[in-house]
């Protein structure tokens, strides 16, 4: 084969692998917790710095939602966390990735708090060991503190409805915070 012909069969493949990866959805990453106990840690909330709590404090089935203030993607899906939570429907424990305190409470006080509360991860730690990739990332635990499923990206109404309720429902959930 001269070297024409390589360049062709080169090019011809870098397109397919392209094609090919841009039929995947990005927000289905696998995560190689899932399924597993959740990291263990402990950390003062983003309200009470005094106040430090830790995985055992996280009652399932719940949701743990990471966020942070200077994420776009997360003021989006902040209405979808409050409504969820106005509605009783599943606890909500939040943790705060790579923020300031002071704008994490100043945007909690501005937009709401759907969180029973919120844990601050201002270098990022728990979140590594948890697996994040970025903000937002949401978890479902199971009552026995098993994530069972990790959504990348933020939620939807969508998402809540077809994904999220339906899960939670199987593994029991549904009471008041």
């Amino acid at each position: 084969m001269n070297r024409y012909n390589w360049i062709v069969v080169v090019f011809v493949l870098l397109v397919a692998l392209l094609a090919a990866g841009l039929r995947l959805d990005p927000t289905r990453v696998p995560s190689p917790l899932v399924g597993k106990p959740m990291p263990p840690f402990s950390a003062a909330t983003v309200h009470a710095p005094q106040r430090v709590v830790g995985d055992g404090q996280l009652p399932g089935p719940a949701l743990v939602n990471v966020w942070a203030s200077w994420c776009a993607a997360c003021h989006h899906e902040h209405p979808v966390l409050l409504a969820l939570a106005n509605d009783l429907r599943v606890p909500i424990y939040g943790m705060n990735y790579k923020d300031r305190r002071e704008d994490a409470v100043a945007w909690l006080g501005r937009l709401g708090d759907p969180y029973i509360f919120s844990v601050f991860d201002g270098d990022g730690r728990i979140g590594l060991d948890w697996g994040v990739y970025g903000v937002p990332e949401t978890f479902v635990i199971d009552a026995d503190g098993v994530i069972r499923y990790k959504h990348i990206g933020p939620l939807d109404d969508d998402d809540v409805e077809q994904v999220l309720l339906p899960l939670l429902a199987d593994l029991g959930a549904g009471r008041a915070r």
